[in-house]
């Protein structure tokens, strides 16, 4: 395997999209770097996409996050793309949400961005370029009831990819925000029923990693610093 073949950490990558995003990334060529939480889910998506470095971790942790990138330069010398997909959507009332889950809600979705990106930049500039995705959601713009935590979290994203994306542009970085709507995951199956949202109503995984892919791949280059929405139109 070439040292000049392009790497990308995908993170939340044990289902969902994130799955869905290594497995669009590794027919494009692209060696993996899998982070999540779950090790048995990461587990199951090294051995779909052929084998990955995978890394458990809790990316609202900076230390956590540092450890990922460490190991990740460690293994293969290099970082060409992030995609930012881990998150957290607590459906709470602002009465009911504690300070404690407050935290976790934005460190998880908002924070883990800056720290991965701020460690990923140096290398980018080394190596003449780089990428990152984050994935936001139509929530950022227009949440249901009870999920303001998480849309506050997902608008910072959409502005923050705005920002990136003209300090990266001298560098050739480019920053991606896609904004999914309901997407047929775990996590909105958690909160939304069949009754509520039926299946046919919601967009699959790999719908979105094709977007993804092709942010990374530089056939959307010039959506950088823009938020694509992505979202099934119900008449």
């Amino acid at each position: 395997m070439s040292s000049n073949q392009p790497v990308a950490i995908v993170t939340g990558a044990g289902r969902g999209i994130g799955r869905a995003t290594a497995l669009e990334l590794a027919s494009r060529g692209y060696r993996l770097v899998l982070v999540a939480r779950n090790l048995d889910g990461l587990n199951e998506t090294s051995n779909l996409v052929g084998g990955a470095l995978v890394l458990a971790g809790d990316v609202s942790h900076n230390d956590e996050v540092e450890q990922v990138v460490r190991n990740t330069l460690s293994h293969f010398g290099r970082i060409d793309a992030l995609v930012n997909n881990a998150g957290h959507a607590p459906v709470r009332s602002v009465e009911q949400m504690t300070i404690a889950e407050w935290q976790v809600t934005i460190d998880t979705n908002l924070s883990s961005i800056f720290y991965f990106t701020r460690l990923v930049w140096p290398m980018f500039k080394r190596l003449g370029g780089g990428v990152i995705v984050n994935i936001s959601s139509l929530a950022g713009r227009d949440p249901l009831p009870g999920f303001w935590a998480y849309g506050a979290a997902k608008a910072a994203i959409n502005l923050m990819g705005l920002g990136l994306a003209r300090e990266g542009a001298p560098h050739n970085i480019r920053v991606h925000t896609v904004a999914p709507g309901a997407v047929e995951t775990q996590m909105m199956r958690s909160v939304l029923s069949h009754e509520q949202l039926p299946p046919e109503q919601a967009l699959d995984p790999s719908d979105v990693a094709k977007v993804i892919g092709q942010c990374v791949s530089g056939d959307l280059k010039y959506t950088s610093g823009e938020v694509i929405y992505v979202h099934k139109t119900v008449g």
